[in-house]
C-alpha cells in the first residue's frame, strides 16, 4: 500500500492526523509529515483519514511503479 499527498492542496485541517495518528502527523500549524509506505494493518483508518480530508489531497495506492519495471512494458 502507497499513498501521496498533494502539498499544493493540503490546508492543514489535520483530520488525517487526528484519525491516523499513526501514519500521519502535523510539525506546526500547517506542516504535513506522513509515511508514504504505511503498513497494510493501517488500512481502515487511512481510508476514513483519506475520506475525512476536506480538500481530498490525500491519494492512496497512488503511487505507481515506473513502466519500464512493469512486466510486458516496452
Amino acid at each position: 500500500m502507497s499513498i501521496a499527498v498533494d502539498l499544493n492542496r493540503c490546508q492543514g485541517y489535520a483530520q488525517c492526523a487526528f484519525l491516523a495518528p499513526e501514519i500521519f502527523t502535523m510539525h506546526g500549524d500547517e506542516a504535513l509529515l506522513y509515511d508514504p509506505d504505511p503498513d497494510d494493518a493501517h488500512r481502515e483508518k487511512l481510508a476514513q483519514a483519506a475520506a475525512a480530508c476536506p480538500v481530498q489531497a490525500i491519494l492512496v495506492d497512488a503511487v505507481d511503479e515506473p513502466a519500464e519495471a512493469m512486466p510486458g512494458a516496452r
